[in-house]
């Protein structure tokens, strides 16, 4: 078998040098701002100033966060999708650049490429293929992805990961954690280690391809013939490599940039159907919503391509979740309360208002309060600023809410599709799904 050396990928390991590159930011970024200052004396405006500062710095926090790739680059990617809750002067400059981070990372040689391969699949690996391309199709995290023609002719994708991803991956999260002040410049108002925190919780599930190709064989197997949702069947699979059926589409995050209105819609609320179906079908919620893990295909069928984060929700949706929001719907002030002080939302020795609850509850649910609803930048913008504003009401409320850790992820995924929805600009009838998979939601 083919030895890989830790060294041998793309992935930066020595502590010194990782370190050194995120150091770098809060450097850097003290440097710009002081050339600011001169440029202002100068006599150029404030804000032409601050706007260029602001691209110089998401351009230089990406680039190494794309070079560094693990924690970095999962922390970018996770990041991303919280970017139409961003105020619009922040969120412009940084738009694009956390697009890159979502499909484009720079490629692991491609003597590294085949040393994986032969450690994972035995030195003849290239007899299981009539053809395979050296050049990668896509590049993330702690992976990437080539094209290759299975022996039997099918199309397939070849996941390969990074050589050593796992230390690296922790060596960066780490070193987040230390920068997560800088790092919050991206989304003013968040608070980013709880992020990290969860990513860091995750490291195991998210190396082991075994654990995700099975994964990926639950959905598969939930969703073979759906007329809606298609996910590639698992072809071959290794602790290193997962092979699986190659599948054509457009990204959503080409949809985002420069989709139709039909496009959006329709990938919109397949996203939604995925997001409430799949723990009904699969007893599984894919938990990592970002635009790159998605295709929308000729048929209008919505592909799914990435099952690494994935929760697991043996009874399904929690029912009390749909109860509530039913009842929040229903202007039933006093039995919201008493839902999430049953759940653990609201401690026992904590005394918040019926009515001020409903209040807060009431414009989160919108998008399910009717008919139809158009996710947009605006409105999540808005909701985001009601919450962070630190002298309104729903502010202090939810300050006294706790989140209990059953429902962490289902919330930060739920939050993060809504960020991808109102990216998107979809509308539609979002309640119609909740009322056919969403347990509790319907009477």
């Amino acid at each position: 078998m083919a030895g890989v050396s830790p060294e041998s990928g793309p992935i930066p390991r020595r502590s010194a040098s990782r370190t050194a590159r995120l150091a770098s930011l809060p450097i850097n970024a003290a440097g710009r701002a002081t050339l600011g200052l001169g440029k202002r004396l100068s006599g150029r405006s404030a804000e032409e100033v601050t706007l260029e500062l602001q691209q110089q710095t998401a351009d230089q926090i990406f680039a190494v966060l794309g070079q560094l790739k693990g924690g970095a680059m999962k922390f970018g990617q996770a990041m991303s999708v919280f970017e139409a809750a961003f105020p619009e002067e922040v969120a412009a400059p940084y738009r694009a650049a956390l697009t890159k981070l979502q499909e484009a990372a720079p490629p692991m040689p491609v003597k590294t490429v085949h040393a994986v391969l032969a450690q994972q699949l035995g030195n003849r690996w290239r007899e299981r293929f009539r053809d395979f391309d050296d050049r990668a199709a896509a590049a993330a995290s702690i992976g990437q992805v080539h094209r290759g023609t299975w022996r039997d002719g099918r199309p397939v994708a070849i996941k390969v990961q990074y050589p050593g991803a796992g230390p690296a991956l922790m060596a960066d999260l780490n070193q987040l954690a230390r920068f997560a002040r800088l790092f919050g410049m991206l989304a003013p108002g968040m608070d980013v280690k709880p992020l990290i925190t969860e990513i860091r919780d995750r490291v195991s599930e998210e190396l082991d391809y075994a654990l995700e190709a099975n994964s990926q064989r639950a959905f598969a197997a939930a969703y073979a013939g759906d007329s809606e949702i298609h996910v590639p069947r698992v072809i071959a699979s290794a602790p290193k490599v997962i092979i699986s059926e190659w599948i054509d589409g457009l990204p959503l995050s080409t949809i985002i940039e420069r989709g139709t209105p039909d496009q959006r819609n329709r990938a919109g609320l397949l996203l939604a159907t995925l997001h409430f179906s799949g723990p009904e079908r699969a007893r599984l919620l894919h938990a990592d919503p970002h635009p790159g893990n998605f295709r929308l295909m000729d048929d209008g069928r919505l592909g799914v391509i990435d099952f690494g984060a994935v929760a697991r929700l043996p009874d399904g949706h929690p029912e009390p979740i749909g109860r509530m929001a039913r009842l929040a719907l229903e202007g039933e002030a006093t039995a919201v309360l008493a839902e999430l002080r049953k759940e653990g939302f609201v401690r026992p020795n904590i005394v918040v208002d019926a009515q001020a609850t409903l209040n807060y509850l009431q414009p989160i649910l919108a998008p399910i309060a009717g008919d139809h609803f158009q996710f947009s930048r605006e409105w999540m913008r808005r909701e985001a600023a009601r919450i962070a504003d630190p002298r309104s009401e729903a502010n202090r409320l939810a300050r006294q809410l706790n989140l209990p850790p059953a429902y962490l992820m289902i919330h930060r995924v739920t939050i993060g599709s809504i960020g991808v929805l109102s990216q998107l600009g979809s509308e539609g009838n979002f309640r119609q799904i909740l009322q056919r998979w969403m347990p509790g939601f319907a009477a």
